[in-house]
């Protein structure tokens, strides 16, 4: 049979002590009113005053299991149950309680045989609700049941399981928060992991580096402060790359914790290569990225053009950023082609092709640009003409040659006939494009296009004709030194000055 008692007064007793104190001519034990230093308003507590002492203040007392403890945070914050029974006082309340007075802890616990178990903590204390009323103090423990509440090795902590965080040497930047899901469980303070069941400092965990104290885990990457060495850990140990190197368009830089290489904005890729986001305009832009690129196929998308970005071949030799438009190697590729093949383009980039000319002219119109082709004759010996200025118009002018600029080079006539130096290209200076189903020529006698198999800027007919028949006198480069016709191999490409 329980007791309530209720004061009539401006000042409240702030524990049971207290309760008892006011009230000496009422020892018995029941539910009292008391108002904690700092909190808002008064309260019901029930107060056990059955010992020869007296004066406890109930925060949680379960005797059949008729209330659910199973509850929420709200709930354990406010309260829950009747104080004559089962309940749990409140965890707001029971903060302002043990942060007014040194306060003693008794946790009496009845067993199902009925043998009764009865621990002792000298000074217990809850943080606030900011603080998820940690449990910041219990003192010194007296009593004879030692698992009451849990007790961890010396080298370790106790926390409730919501909040307690185990690293461990395999997964050193992982909360392993599934160590527990009820009660209390020891854990390793902070700067120590876990290493099997020890908790041991970094540094006897296998891949550790000194650097910054770091655990890199398995299969994970460290990178110095430098970025110029990536460790791997592989099998426990670091495996260090030693050649590990950010690229010109990229920066050493830390981002959500992590430390290495990362491309500057507008590119992409892994930080030691980087490759711009927006497609280069042509080889030359592809180089200045990257100076260190082999020759090979890359993409561009030319200013203008409205379709997607295309594959070109870039040589990076003689300087470097030369866009290939033309290449010939053997007669596998057939040449002489109709109109739209020409427009198109054809072949295998990395063999004989021609690029296409609606290609070419949108190249040429963005920039100026310089031509270099490059000769082989029949026998083996190597010639090229240069010349700085080479544009085409587009398909509503028949992809006219219309610059041809000053020629340097060593595919000279040698003044033979009165023809000047680099007159092989520039007496096609101003002529359309023809192909065997479209004449554009000069030439009012006949097709040339048709007439010597190719398809080139002719005039009336050519001084070059580096599209011809493979193999035959109309594959051609005037008075080249040594044998000027039926050709091995040629390339014609073209680099913005």
């Amino acid at each position: 049979q329980s007791s309530f008692f209720f004061y009539q007064q401006s000042t409240y007793p702030r524990d049971c002590r207290e309760v008892q104190g006011q009230c000496s001519s009422h020892n018995s034990s029941g539910v009292f009113m008391i108002k904690p230093d700092g909190y808002p308003d008064p309260f019901e507590v029930y107060c056990d005053n059955t010992d020869s002492s007296g004066g406890w203040t109930v925060i949680q007392r379960r005797t059949d299991g008729s209330i659910d403890f199973r509850r929420d945070w709200d709930s354990y914050k406010s309260g829950f149950g009747f104080l004559s029974h089962e309940f749990w006082l409140g965890n707001e309340k029971l903060s302002f309680l043990t942060n007014q007075k040194k306060y003693q802890l008794v946790i009496e616990i009845t067993t199902s045989s009925g043998y009764l178990i009865r621990v002792s903590y000298d000074h217990f204390r809850i943080s606030d609700a900011f603080s998820h009323f940690k449990l910041g103090n219990l003192g010194n423990y007296s009593g004879e049941n030692t698992d009451a509440i849990t007790f961890c090795p010396s080298n370790m902590d106790i926390d409730n399981c919501s909040t307690a965080c185990q690293r461990t040497c395999e997964a050193p930047g992982i909360c392993q928060d599934e160590v527990c899901t009820d009660g209390e469980v020891c854990f390793c303070p902070d700067g120590f992991f876990m290493k099997e069941s020890d908790c041991v400092p970094p540094e006897q965990c296998g891949c550790y580096v000194s650097e910054g104290q770091t655990i890199v885990p398995e299969g994970d990457f460290f990178v110095n402060s430098g970025c110029t060495r990536k460790g791997v850990c592989t099998n426990g140990q670091i495996i260090w790359d030693e050649g590990y190197a950010c690229s010109p368009n990229a920066n050493c830089e830390e981002r959500n914790n992590i430390r290495q290489c990362y491309c500057d904005d507008g590119y992409g890729g892994d930080g030691e290569t980087c490759t711009s986001l927006i497609p280069a305009k042509d080889c030359q832009e592809i180089y200045d990225d990257d100076s260190t690129r082999n020759s090979g196929i890359y993409r561009i998308k030319p200013t203008g053009w409205t379709g997607s970005a295309f594959e070109v071949y870039c040589n990076m030799t003689d300087g470097g950023g030369w866009t290939v438009f033309q290449r010939r190697v053997d007669g596998s590729e057939d040449f002489y082609l109709g109109w739209n093949s020409y427009k198109q383009g054809f072949g295998e980039l990395n063999i004989n092709f021609w690029l296409g000319n609606d290609k070419l002219h949108y190249l040429t119109n963005q920039k100026r640009y310089e031509i270099r082709i490059d000769l082989v004759n029949k026998y083996g010996a190597p010639y090229f003409a240069k010349y700085d200025f080479f544009r085409i118009n587009d398909e509503s002018d028949n992809y006219r040659l219309t610059e041809v600029g000053t020629y340097s080079g060593t595919a000279d006539t040698g003044g033979r006939s009165g023809v000047p130096d680099g007159y092989a290209l520039s007496y096609h200076l101003n002529q359309q494009f023809s192909t065997k189903d479209r004449d554009n020529d000069a030439y009012s006698s006949y097709d040339c296009a048709s007439y010597y198999s190719g398809a080139w800027w002719y005039k009336s007919c050519y001084y070059s004709n580096l599209n011809g028949v493979y193999g035959a006198y109309y594959f051609y480069w005037y008075y080249l030194p040594g044998s000027n016709y039926n050709l091995k191999f040629t390339e014609m490409k073209i680099r913005p000055i």
